[in-house]
Formats: structure tokens, C-alpha cells, sequence
């Protein structure tokens, strides 16, 4: 089961948060809010209140429908920053002239799961596929065309150019 929290229209660039949030990713509850108590960019401390909102949903979720969560196995699973709407700015510049800039706003996302004994998530998507389908055949074996892409080659070994002026 995953335990969600957004923030949406906060004002920082998307690409500023995601600096913050790949710091968390995968990582315990527990690890995750120590790395962000001492961060020094000024959006971890909404991440982390983020964060803290997603494990009392865990905590609000475990009471109220009854299902069993131990907060210690919970991880981070999902952490994403997408982008919100764009506010365009009017700076003033020489001669009557104006120059435009952006300011930049973002979604901020948080999803916690539970770890099981192994180490793989407990919950799963359905309809979900493996990471790795795309590359592999029916049979779950690597053909020979994707092993020839993953090495940089063509299906009959040669190397594959890089541009048009490649000797």
C-alpha cells in the first residue's frame, strides 16, 4: 500500500526540488528526514514537512481502516517535482526596453511504502510490468538484438557509427 502527500504551488524551480528530493529516494523514513534536517537548501525544510505529512497519512490510514503498518520498514518510493504554472515577470531595462523573465513553481509528490523481508516493496501496481520487459523476450531471457543495443553494437556485431563523419 502507498501512503501520499503533495504539495502543489510552491514557489521554487522544479529543478531545485529534485535536487533535494534524489537525496531521499529509496531511502527509510527514518534516513530520509535526518538527510533532510541537514540539508542546506531552503526547500528541504517544505520537503520534510511533506514528508512527515506522508507518514501521518501512513499513521491515519493504519488506524482508521486497520491495516497493520510498521513505520520503521517504511521507504521512500516515489519522490517527484513536476513543473506548475509559469508566472511571467516584467524586468525594466535600458533605453524603455523590457526584459522578461519566469518565475517557476512546482508540484511536489511523496509516496511512502513498506519494505517486506526481503527488501522489495510489499505493495505492488497492478498491471504493472518489470523494469527490465522491454529488453527481454517472452521467456524472461535477453535476446540478441538487446544485448547488441545494450553494448552499442548492430544485430551482427559490428559497432554502430556514431554520426555520419564517423571513419
Amino acid at each position: 500500500m502507498e501512503y501520499r502527500a503533495q504539495a502543489r504551488y510552491m514557489r521554487v524551480s522544479p529543478q531545485k526540488a529534485r535536487l533535494v528530493l534524489d537525496l531521499i529516494k529509496g531511502r527509510r523514513v527514518e534516513d530520509a528526514l535526518n538527510t533532510l534536517v541537514f540539508t542546506k537548501k531552503r526547500v528541504a525544510a517544505t520537503i520534510e514537512k511533506l514528508l512527515r505529512s506522508a507518514l501521518e497519512n501512513a499513521n491515519y490510514l493504519s488506524s482508521e481502516k486497520g491495516i497493520d503498518v510498521d513505520v520503521d520498514k517504511l521507504y521512500v518510493k516515489h519522490a517527484v517535482a513536476n513543473d506548475g504554472p509559469r508566472m511571467k515577470r516584467i524586468r525594466p531595462a535600458p533605453m524603455g526596453r523590457a526584459f522578461r523573465y519566469v518565475r517557476r513553481i512546482a508540484h511536489i509528490e511523496i509516496a511512502l511504502a513498506e519494505r517486506g523481508r526481503s527488501g522489495e516493496s510489499v505493495a505492488t501496481v497492478a498491471g504493472e510490468e518489470r523494469a527490465h520487459a522491454k529488453t527481454t523476450a517472452k521467456g524472461g531471457r535477453v535476446t540478441g538484438k538487446a544485448r547488441a543495443r545494450a553494448k552499442g553494437k548492430t544485430a551482427a556485431g559490428k559497432p554502430k557509427k556514431k554520426f555520419a563523419g564517423a571513419k
